[in-house]
């Protein structure tokens, strides 16, 4: 199977593909970037994830470095170049080359990297039994809204995460839960209410959040947009994370406390159920 990169106007495998040294995205993590699943070779909810970047950029002083349109005709060629029928897409935008400065370099060319990648599907086991998070204090910087490529914070976080042997690690902003490094949180109240925080610019706005809302509201869910507790999650009925890749995650497990029954919960089941329908609706794939 190929792999073929898109840099700055070209093809090109993906072995041979780079950017300049002195790209402003490598030397102060000076860029935006999305993630897009595609399935059957159509793009998962691509306007919102398209528009999400337009709006970072737009944060960033940095221009578009194509039309939104344009930008959906090179998505759509690259997944058919690489030959791959489900999988994910990584578009990156940069400020672009220029000699080392802090200031915003003059007449730059934002710089546009697109790549292709395997599937990110959650395990089975997952699914069927939950999965467990840590908790752990968010140290990012204060626009979290902004989906920009300086995520080290969420790199030191997921691999405190994986020593521990848990799935993600939920960020915590003093006693309340933000979002996960790589997603966002949820919980369900005894009283069947779901909770999420809202959107600030202490998280990230995800697209499968909008989705998932969207859903619950839909069918009959009361859903409150909030900060939520460490302690309310410990003692929720119901727990869960979303994302791109992750889809909709139960969560049976916060740090050492069980939540629930330690099972996935009839809620978050019901979210998964409509989730994957939104799926099978935009681009005929069915798990």
């Amino acid at each position: 199977m190929p792999h073929i990169a898109y840099v700055n106007g070209r093809y090109v495998h993906h072995m041979e593909a780079s950017v300049h040294i002195e790209d402003r995205g490598y030397q102060f993590a000076d860029g935006i970037y999305e993630y897009i699943a595609f399935y059957n070779r159509s793009m998962l909810d691509g306007a919102p994830h398209l528009k999400r970047l337009e709006r970072s950029l737009k944060a960033l002083s940095i221009p578009m470095p194509m039309s939104i349109q344009a930008m959906n005709v090179v998505i759509s060629e690259l997944i058919e170049r690489n030959g791959r029928e489900h999988g994910g897409i990584y578009v990156q935008v940069t400020r672009g080359v220029a000699r080392r400065d802090h200031l915003f370099p003059k007449n730059t060319a934002p710089a546009l990297v697109m790549t292709v990648c395997a599937p990110k599907f959650p395990k089975p086991v997952e699914i069927k039994h939950g999965v467990c998070v840590i908790t752990t204090p968010d140290i990012r910087w204060g626009r979290c809204d902004i989906k920009s490529v300086a995520l080290l914070a969420n790199v030191l976080a997921k691999q405190e995460a994986s020593s521990h042997k848990a799935r993600e690690a939920w960020l915590m902003d003093g006693n309340d839960v933000t979002e996960g490094a790589v997603s966002n949180a949820y919980i369900f109240t005894k009283k069947d209410v779901l909770v999420t925080h809202p959107l600030t610019e202490g998280i990230l706005g995800g697209i499968t959040r909008d989705v998932v809302i969207t859903l619950a509201k839909k069918a009959g869910i009361a859903v409150e947009e909030r900060a939520f507790t460490l302690v309310e999650a410990r003692s929720a009925a119901e727990a869960f994370l979303t994302s791109t890749s992750a889809n909709v995650l139960p969560v049976v497990k916060i740090d050492d406390h069980v939540v629930g029954e330690g099972t996935p919960g009839k809620h978050t089941r019901k979210l998964l159920e409509l989730y994957i329908d939104h799926i099978y609706k935009q681009t005929g794939f069915k798990f």
